[in-house]
């Protein structure tokens, strides 16, 4: 693996997706680095012999440089699978919580990248198991989230949730959301969970609208095992891992969520730390002084 390799994701529907490709592109090659493309990126760039796997970019490039935005760098990382790399990604979205910069900096980008002028968080991952009849039918990693949900119907679900075995409590709500440090900023601060920051070796698990209004989110360590079984015949009820792909789940089917013995390696910006993040993404305002 040449330390001079990089890979480039693009989210093709966002707009400068395909002019930021090709300045980069040429930046790069004027730094003897070579800048391969996913196959969708490089059909946009008219290159379309050239382009990789997003899991080839992952066995031959030392890092991968994504342009996009949060789902962006979530698909990603789920298309790497055991092929994980260090992200850098360049903001072509809206919050971009998790990139390093924005694409207007993308001069800044190369330099960072050429010079290794960035420190890289070390983010704690998920591994989500199906369990059906004793039986493991369904395996997931994650970055961000586990989440079960109800499906169209407006009905509240029942989920019996334990921690290394013991009895939590039977959650009646439209799902469960069970996060990393990483997914705090996502769609369980939506539902009122808390901000974690990324070294804090713990999970958020959260409730979606609960029947029970004392249920409120849990902070548990993230060497626990947490098991989340339906209760009963139920409507459908499905399983998403940071949103990628929805599982239709069985009644008394059982979901097993514990640490990935794999973590992510995300690119930030060394003068920019969690909170000064937070406080911008989220735009937080107030009296400093």
């Amino acid at each position: 693996m040449s330390a001079n390799l990089l890979g480039l994701v693009g989210h093709p529907k966002k707009r400068g997706t395909v002019e930021l490709a090709k300045m980069l592109r040429a930046a790069f090659a004027r730094e003897n680095h070579i800048l391969r493309f996913d196959q969708v990126t490089a059909g946009l760039v008219g290159d379309h012999d050239g382009g990789f796997s997003v899991a080839e970019l992952g066995r031959e490039c030392e890092q991968i440089i994504v342009l996009g935005g949060d789902g962006t760098i979530l698909s990603t990382v789920h298309a790497l699978g055991e092929h994980l790399r260090p992200i850098f990604g360049i903001n072509l979205g809206t919050l971009g919580f998790l990139t390093c910069l924005a694409a207007s900096d993308y001069r800044q980008a190369v330099r960072c990248l050429i010079r290794r002028e960035y420190d890289l968080s070390r983010r704690s991952m998920l591994d989500v198991t199906v369990v059906r009849d004793g039986e493991v039918i369904d395996r997931h990693q994650g970055l961000n989230d586990a989440v079960i949900s109800r499906g169209a119907l407006s009905r509240l679900i029942r989920l019996e949730t334990r921690v290394d075995g013991a009895l939590l409590t039977e959650y009646n709500a439209d799902g469960l959301i069970v996060a990393t440090p990483t997914g705090s900023t996502a769609y369980s601060l939506s539902a009122g969970g808390p901000l974690l920051t990324p070294d804090s070796s713990v999970f958020a698990i959260t409730p979606i609208c609960p029947h029970t209004l004392t249920n409120r989110s849990v902070i548990i360590g993230d060497q626990t095992c947490v098991e989340v079984r339906l209760s009963g015949a139920q409507d459908e009820i499905y399983l998403t891992v940071d949103g990628q792909r929805a599982v239709a789940m069985r009644a008394c089917d059982s979901i097993r969520i514990q640490r990935s013995k794999d973590e992510l390696l995300l690119a930030m910006m060394p003068d920019l730390p969690f909170f000064e993040v937070a406080r911008r993404k989220l735009r937080w305002s107030g009296n400093t002084l």
